[in-house]
């Protein structure tokens, strides 16, 4: 396995991870300034971690030669 190859994309995930966790918890329809951005953060942060430690079970991306 490729050492290189296996950073990018697994950060390649955990970078869509993270975007994708902090749409989710933004609620609709409410004003920007009432959002809990700590929360926001924090939880998306969190994650992001946890899809790199997914990422060590294995990534399709990466093909063991």
């Amino acid at each position: 396995m490729d050492l290189e190859k296996w950073i990018k994309c697994a950060g390649i995930r955990a970078i869509r991870t993270v975007a994708q966790t902090a749409l989710a918890m933004i609620p609709v329809g409410i004003n920007i300034n009432d959002i809990g951005w700590g929360t926001v953060i924090g939880t998306s942060i969190l994650a992001g971690i946890l899809s790199i430690l997914t990422s060590v079970a294995g990534l399709p991306e990466v093909k063991e030669e």
